[in-house]
């Protein structure tokens, strides 16, 4: 059955206009979230820490600030946007005791509710709008006129308002103008985390380092090498995007064509698929999630550092810093 549906003319702000949205957190959600919302008349208020790094750069750009716990408090609707590893914590610290009777808890990620990192009583609703795009690309395409996209759920409907509060929501951060589709908590978490690992983070990475050292040590130069594996892959993935995959097919030559269609396959085949399945399995089991949060409460951010010294020391970041600087000379390397 195909997925429900809305567009930005089905849907009215009305449900939340006269309601204090409190956004937790100005990270790159938080700070494009809220300000869409502002941008679209929405009541906001930004929930920091005092004295974080943030609370200044979110006064400056016109919103009000309070602390975490006095935001909470003063909203109608919470919507908590800070890391997947914090809001356990900051929800029982400063949260939990304000979220009262027809209040609406909401996220943008499912993971802490269905996880059950956080029990939200049960005179709440529960709602969660989850753009399909990072936060800048939120804000700039609303700027544009446009906008990103989102998942929209609701776990808990307390008081038989939740779908009009979660949509109006997603028509104020922009993306009931592309189009907003209905999913679950558990859908949204379980493929969101597949397809960060498997395919647009890990599967990508895994495959271009591949496809790099492969070449170099056939003795082809690494700088060639890192135009035709790394590169360049923007440009196809750009093609797929708008057009499918069918699409960038059409738009490529006959010799990539042929190529892709008759080797892809062979590359990427039934025993990378058997692994993809087995992550999913992890992550449907919930082992996924409980090793993230255990690796996490023992070594906290560090948990990245070694993996990411890895990738920062091979070859094809190495070349890749120095053809950057040669395309984009002003651009920051991070």
């Amino acid at each position: 059955m195909p997925a429900k549906k809305w567009l930005d003319n089905q849907v009215s702000l009305a449900p939340v206009k006269d309601q204090t949205v409190a956004v937790i957190g100005y990270g790159i959600q938080g700070r494009a979230q809220a300000s869409n919302m502002k941008d679209s008349g929405l009541n906001v208020i930004v929930g920091l820490r005092k004295g974080g790094k943030t609370w200044k750069q979110a006064e400056a750009e016109g919103h009000k600030v309070m602390e975490v716990a006095e935001a909470a408090k003063a909203a109608n609707i919470i919507h908590i946007l800070i890391p997947d590893m914090e809001q356990a914590d900051t929800y029982k610290k400063e949260i939990a005791k304000h979220v009262t009777e027809g209040k609406a808890l909401s996220f943008s990620h499912g993971a802490a509710i269905h996880w059950k990192w956080i029990v939200p009583p049960k005179n709440v609703d529960v709602i969660m709008v989850a753009p399909k795009g990072p936060g800048q690309r939120v804000r700039e395409l609303y700027q544009e006129g446009f906008g990103t996209p989102s998942l929209v759920a609701v776990y808990q409907d307390h008081t038989g308002k939740a779908w009009d509060r979660v949509l109006a929501m997603a028509k104020a951060i922009g993306s009931t103008r592309p189009g907003v589709l209905q999913t679950t908590f558990k859908e949204e978490v379980e493929t969101d985390w597949f397809g960060e690992q498997v395919d647009l983070c890990g599967g990508a990475h895994a495959m271009v380092m591949n496809a790099f050292e492969t070449l170099v040590e056939a003795g082809y130069q690494p700088e060639v090498a890192y135009f035709e594996c790394l590169h360049e892959l923007k440009l196809i993935v750009d093609l797929i995007q708008k057009y499918g995959i069918t699409g960038m097919y059409n738009r490529v030559s006959e010799t990539a064509r042929y190529g892709g269609l008759t080797r892809g396959p062979r590359v990427i085949d039934k025993e990378a698929k058997k692994k993809m399945k087995e992550a999913l399995k992890e992550i449907q089991s919930g082992d996924f999630a409980e090793e993230w949060v255990s690796k996490y409460k023992k070594e906290g951010k560090n948990s990245f550092a070694r993996y990411m010294k890895e990738i920062e020391n091979h070859p094809v970041e190495k070349v890749g810093r120095e053809m950057r600087k040669m395309m984009w000379p002003d651009a920051p390397e991070v």
